[in-house]
């Protein structure tokens, strides 16, 4: 814990005693949340990003794009515009906000929706596409709608059992908000995580729903607008590694050659004319490789031979069917 942090421990009271109070409000009735007829399935944290929200998000999406409907709404954070808006083929990242767009991009047969506020959002997608199912990306605290399902997911070097409250730590609101959650995932997990660890992990987190352990699965190629490399050439290879991700530390640490130049932003950047510059100037030598998520604001302004991204999806360390039949349970009546 830094000295910084320990300075604002009395803050970090305030910040708690408000969302107590906020969430206790909700809980009376006193705040008024609203359901709706149709399955809404909730995907969010307690903690201040870095969880994988957008690739467990995916994994729901290909699991029920077949047999259902689906609409994703998110609030898409950092976009230039305001209010509802829907995505279509002509709607950029700098629009939609870079999670959303890279989810549409890659699921053009889904709706995909930005709303600061949910109800609206919700209603606003009832009317015009009427879908079976509706997942709310990053809506955990989101209190004025009450979802049907809400999955909790928590980082494995990062349990929210071992966090504080911001800005003390990095949780949104306290550990007691696990109480809302149908169900954990403990996200980022290594592949090679045993059950005896599992149960460990259990026991801390101490809740009374199913917890399910996930990993990180990178692709095995790397991808550019027009061409794609096999990713053990492209680790083997000097390269500039580009991450403007909440925890770039996995993705980094997957391509490093030892001999990689690295460069580092903040999530959800939006790139300066003169980073861009320093990018392409980079990438007269060496290739560029980055997220999915930087590849949606950087594509079109580095040379496209040069600019290549490195899909992930998640796996389920055991347990997968089990998780799909809650799911299934969860959308049909």
């Amino acid at each position: 814990m830094n000295f910084l942090r320990k300075i604002l421990f009395p803050i970090a009271i305030i910040y708690w005693l408000v969302t107590f109070v906020r969430n206790w409000l909700y809980d009376v009735g006193f705040f008024k949340s609203k359901s709706y007829d149709l399955p809404i399935i909730a995907i969010g944290n307690l903690s201040a990003g870095g969880t994988g929200k957008t690739p467990h998000t995916e994994y729901l999406i290909r699991l029920l794009k077949d047999k259902y409907k689906v609409a994703v709404l998110s609030r898409g954070y950092k976009r230039s515009t305001k209010g509802f808006v829907l995505a279509n083929e002509t709607i950029s990242a700098h629009e939609l906000g870079d999670e959303s767009y890279q989810i549409q991009a890659k699921f053009p047969e889904v709706s995909v929706a930005v709303c600061e506020d949910r109800q609206t959002g919700i209603e606003n997608l009832i009317a015009s596409i009427k879908p079976d199912v509706i997942l709310l990306d990053d809506a955990f605290q989101h209190r004025k709608v009450t979802a049907q399902y809400y999955i909790l997911l928590t980082a494995y070097d990062d349990l929210f059992s071992d966090d504080y409250i911001l800005p003390f730590g990095n949780l949104r609101e306290s550990a007691i908000g696990k109480k809302r959650a149908n169900l954990v995932i403990v996200t980022k997990c290594p592949a090679t995580l045993s059950e005896q660890e599992q149960e460990k992990v259990k026991k801390k987190l101490d809740v009374n729903v199913p917890v399910f352990f996930t990993a990180i699965d990178y692709d095995t190629e790397v991808f550019a607008a027009e061409k794609a490399m096999n990713v053990s050439e492209v680790i083997a290879n000097e390269k500039v590694i580009v991450a403007g991700i909440a925890k770039p530390k996995y993705f980094i640490d997957y391509l490093n050659s030892g001999n990689d130049k690295v460069m580092i932003y903040p999530d959800h950047h939006h790139f300066s004319e003169q980073e861009i510059s320093e990018l392409n100037a980079l990438a007269q030598d060496n290739i560029l490789v980055t997220t999915e998520k930087d590849y949606v604001r950087l594509n079109g302004k580095i040379k496209s031979d040069k600019l290549f991204y490195l899909p992930i999806k998640v796996k389920f360390l055991n347990s997968e069917s089990e998780f799909k039949t809650i799911i299934s349970k969860t959308i049909k009546p």
